[in-house]
């Protein structure tokens, strides 16, 4: 809703009753306590201050499943009410015991000290909403210093219609409870204007949906006659940030095509030809009608803004690469900014040799029609870096490949043309605009990702990009096979892992190992810390325990009994395993230095290296065709699409790949339960969608990448019925924009957006 930034100011007419101050409406003595401890000003921030539960009064909390250590809210029938002297001190106190009905787990104690009301009123058998802090003392579940408020009684209601009442449940705190916030709700109904509130809905979209008016929805919202009135209020609410949104980003694609860029026309013959007709493979159906949208939207005179998502393997460098030959073929350059150095020098490498001689152009041997490529990194020599950027800013290099780096004030380009951006949800838009203030015109953009974080599902369901999918693998690719090790159940199996390892090496194949933390005195990585700073917390992930092993991406940092194994520790430990004697072993991590990064790497990648053992660093883009097995070694601590990503890294030559998920977990932990989901396919969008699930989409207008608050109040992606929702609203936010792009015909939505939107909040949505 837009209570919360109607209250902040800005341009355009402020609806009279969404700024109103709170006292003036209610009170100062019932607003100075929300205003203090929950930040509630306004009349609009106050409506738009929704129940996060509802209780029913004749339904009894169960107390087994109440949270310990955290303020609760519930409803319980007091069982027994003493009253007796203290023995340390002078007075009384009155003990209370409540129920849920159901045995000895549904009992919690409670204590009053001179409890003179609550011995009167809370008699046995009544029934009561409790509020406080749950604890344990002596083995006995504790409410401490609760208040309450009796449910079987309120004036002017008799008992039937308050039966069928719903008891809305406030986010609350020790001196706010939830009942206290109630009432003021209550009294602030009775006194707004809704006349005074301008609908940011269109009128006839409200009746083609059944919407309910503003009025009845803060009404069902907040003081529900029954429990059926409440999800018609939740679904006008719904609908309502839907529009917001969709109207947002409906607008900036309009004004995105209203930009001037200078249109990338195929050329005949040119660079993107020749390259096509070297390939030793043909692509994919998939990569060819990408290809073709890539084509025409590079030929477009304002800019493309495409999202590319794929499979991993499913040959996505592949598609942005010929969009970069299209655009030095008409005279533009193509950057490409990659999160980490190791996946910036793979992207160089694996380029480079793809276009063979055309990446040599005037060189000795290359291509006379050819290009060239530069890498620009942190850790490149002076000499390089030099030789780098004077490339780029004179139109020698038409491909320049880097990490942030490529942001210094110091880079510069001859005609910047297409920006690629890979593994997407690490940088934030202000990374982005770095590089758009760098071209002459308005740059194309690029963005790709591997198998979509929840965040970036959610972004890409809300519409804020055009997108394409690259579902299938390439031909004669392999699927990876992965299993579940289970050591918890059968701890005879950790030998079996390494004797596996050293088939593979036998066979002449690489292995992976994989594992959360680097060493046993180092819980953070460098890398990946510089990393989330550069990107101004733009959904870098952030780890629980190593490189990336991200709590936030799903891992289980409920469980923090055993130590987390480490590079150090295995490093150690595969050093004296009887059965990988002889095996050239190699670590990989954040905190390495950036030369000896790559050495390992290359190491790794010529085959001097049988097994290399590493953080998450090798997470994306890494690839080594002779790699057929990833041991991923306390695997519950990385989330679905991360244990899709890493082991992704295996099975992309002509063997099969195989990946273990290790686990010390019980079989009926919770995060097992993921990892047996990971096992069980190989489709990464189906494995997103249920990482999404698990996690929910976070904060879809902030940097809380996910699990966390959300800046929506009600709008939830996982969702099915939310996401038809999103897509009604986008139809029609699309439809109000082509016929009323500045919303001169729809000011009350064009003032929702205003101030709604925080300008930050907006800028999140560039992200997706």
């Amino acid at each position: 809703m837009v209570g919360d930034q109607l209250a902040k100011g800005g341009t355009g007419q402020v609806p009279s009753e969404y700024s109103y101050p709170l006292e003036r409406r209610v009170g100062r003595k019932s607003a100075n306590p929300l205003s203090k401890n929950l930040g509630l000003h306004t009349a609009g921030q106050l409506l738009d201050y929704f129940p996060r539960a509802y209780m029913k009064r004749g339904e009894l909390t169960p107390i087994a499943d109440v949270p310990h250590d955290e303020n609760v809210t519930l409803i319980a029938r007091v069982n027994s009410n003493v009253m007796r002297p203290m023995r340390s001190r002078k007075g009384k106190i009155t003990e209370i015991t409540i129920t849920d009905g159901s045995g000895r787990l549904g009992v919690m104690h409670i204590a009053f000290f001179h409890g003179y009301k609550a011995h009167t009123e809370l008699v046995v058998g009544r029934q009561a909403m409790f509020s406080g802090k749950v604890t344990s003392y002596r083995g006995r579940l504790t409410l401490n210093n609760p208040v309450y408020m009796l449910l079987d009684e309120e004036d002017g209601t008799d008992s039937e219609t308050l039966a069928a009442r719903p008891v809305p449940v406030y986010r609350a705190n020790h001196k706010v409870s939830s009942w206290a916030i109630s009432t003021v709700v209550k009294v602030l109904l009775n006194a707004v204007d809704f006349e005074q509130m301008p609908d940011p809905l269109p009128y006839n979209f409200v009746r083609r949906e059944g919407l309910l008016s503003l009025r009845r929805t803060y009404e069902q919202i907040h003081r529900p006659a029954t429990m059926e009135e409440i999800a018609p209020a939740e679904r006008r609410i719904r609908f309502q940030e839907a529009m917001v949104l969709q109207t947002t980003l409906a607008k900036r694609r309009a004004e995105i095509t209203r930009q001037e860029a200078t249109a990338r026309l195929p050329r005949s013959e040119g660079l993107l030809d020749r390259f096509d007709a070297q390939l030793p493979f043909t692509l994919t159906t998939g990569q060819q009608q990408i290809g073709q949208d890539l084509t025409s939207e590079l030929a477009r005179d304002y800019p493309m803004n495409r999202l590319l998502q794929g499979e991993v393997g499913s040959g996505k460098t592949i598609v942005a690469l010929r969009a970069m030959l299209q655009v030095i073929d008409a005279g533009g350059q193509a950057v490409l900014l990659a999160p980490t150095e190791v996946l910036a020098a793979q992207h160089y490498y694996s380029i480079t040799a793809a276009l063979g001689s055309l990446a040599e152009g005037g060189m000795l041997g290359g291509d006379a029609e050819g290009t060239q490529v530069r890498l620009l990194t942190g850790s490149r020599s002076t000499a390089e870096r030099k030789k780098a950027l004077l490339d780029a800013a004179d139109g020698t290099a038409g491909i320049i490949i880097g990490t942030h780096a490529l942001l210094s004030e110091n880079v510069s380009f001859y005609d910047l043309g297409l920006i690629v951006v890979d593994e997407q949800h690490r940088f934030g838009v202000e990374q982005r605009d770095v590089l758009r203030t760098k071209a002459h015109r308005p740059p194309h953009l690029l963005v790709m990702t591997a198998t979509p974080i929840p965040r970036t599902v959610a972004m890409t369901v809300f519409g804020d990009l055009d997108t394409s999918s690259l579902t299938e693998l390439p031909a004669g690719r392999a699927p990876i096979q992965t299993h579940v090790v289970p050591l918890a159940e059968k701890p005879a199996w950790r030998d079996r892992i390494w004797a596996r390892a050293r088939e593979e090496i036998d066979a002449g194949r690489q292995v992976y190992v994989v594992c959360p933390k680097i060493g046993d005195d180092q819980p953070e990585d460098d890398e990946m810390l510089a990393l989330e700073a550069g990107a101004g917390g733009a959904g870098g992930q952030r780890s629980a325990g190593g490189d990336g092993a991200s709590a936030a991406n799903g891992g289980a940092e409920d469980d923090t009994s055993k130590p987390l194994a480490s590079v150090a520790q295995l490093a150690r430990y595969t050093a004296e395993e009887p059965s990988l004697q002889g095996a050239k072993i190699g670590t990989l991590h954040g905190r390495l230095d950036p030369e000896e990064k790559a050495d390992t790497m290359a190491a790794f990648n010529d085959g001097r290296l049988d097994m290399l053992i590493s953080t998450t660093v090798i997470e994306v883009g890494v690839d080594v065709p002779n790699a057929t097995l990833m041991i991923i070694v306390d695997a519950d601590r990385f989330g679905i699409s991360q244990l899709h990503q890493l082991r992704g890294r295996v099975g992309r030559g002509e063997h099969a790949g195989t990946c273990l998920l290790v686990s010390s977990l019980d079989a009926d932990h919770p995060s097992r339960a993921r990892l047996e989901a990971a096992a069980s396919t190989t489709d990464g969008f189906e494995l997103a969608q249920l990482d999404l699930q698990l996690r929910r989409e976070g904060d879809v207008l902030g940097a809380n990448q996910s699990g966390g608050r959300s800046t929506l109040k009600k709008l939830r992606v996982v969702h099915a019925e939310d996401q038809e929702i999103i897509e009604k609203a986008r139809a029609e936010a699309q439809s109000i924009i082509e016929e009323d792009p500045d919303l001169y015909q729809h000011q009350a939505l064009d003032r929702a957006i205003q101030y709604y939107l925080k300008p930050e909040e907006e800028a999140f949505l560039e992200r997706g």
